[in-house]
């Protein structure tokens, strides 16, 4: 049985979610971020827990299609950033449609729809995210993390940068209060 569950975006949520599973009594077996996939069906009574427990712990079960695809398209960005290997000539509507075999502009209009932004604007929210993260563990330098990124040059980071946030990079890092959201807050 396959279920697709809601704001699963990093290795912790896999392992809370598999715990609320295995509490159950529900054998896993796969799972990945926004899905579990179990042996056997699961009875309404520990269906009922399980979708309690979520959504106790910030997760939920998605139930329609349409939730479906707009959450499998947010996990497939919110990856692609954190693999830090994007390239500079990178677009966001050929990786999506090659992943998930639909026309772009039928995926942008579903996701808009459903989200109230626009799939560029997801990408680019979370990409300024990433790179204040990056910038507070001060492990690469402005250009490696342009590179890392797919920005053409630094300039182009430091100026998305500062629409989104208001703030430079430099000035973003001499904040005491860094302004980071959670991921799954977009």
């Amino acid at each position: 049985m396959k279920i697709f569950i809601k704001n699963m975006v990093c290795n912790r949520c896999i392992s809370a979610v598999e715990k609320i599973f295995n509490e159950a009594g529900v054998t896993i077996n796969s799972i990945t971020l926004g899905e579990v996939m179990t042996e056997t069906e699961i009875s309404s009574e520990k269906m009922i827990v399980i979708e309690n427990n979520l959504l106790e712990t910030g997760f939920e079960r998605i139930k329609d299609s349409t939730h479906q695809l707009v959450d499998k398209i947010k996990n497939m960005i919110i990856i692609k950033i954190s693999e830090l290997d994007i390239d500079e000539n990178f677009l966001l509507s050929e990786f999506l449609s090659s992943k998930i075999h639909k026309d772009y502009s039928a995926l942008s209009k579903t996701f808009s729809q459903n989200e109230n932004i626009t799939l560029e604007q997801f990408f680019i929210l979370h990409k300024i995210e990433k790179v204040k993260e990056l910038l507070l563990y001060n492990e690469f330098t402005l250009t490696e993390i342009a590179g890392k990124l797919g920005y053409k040059s630094v300039q182009h980071l430091s100026s998305q940068f500062r629409n989104i946030t208001g703030f430079t990079p430099t000035e973003f890092k001499k904040l005491k209060d860094h302004q980071r959201k959670t991921l799954d807050s977009f």
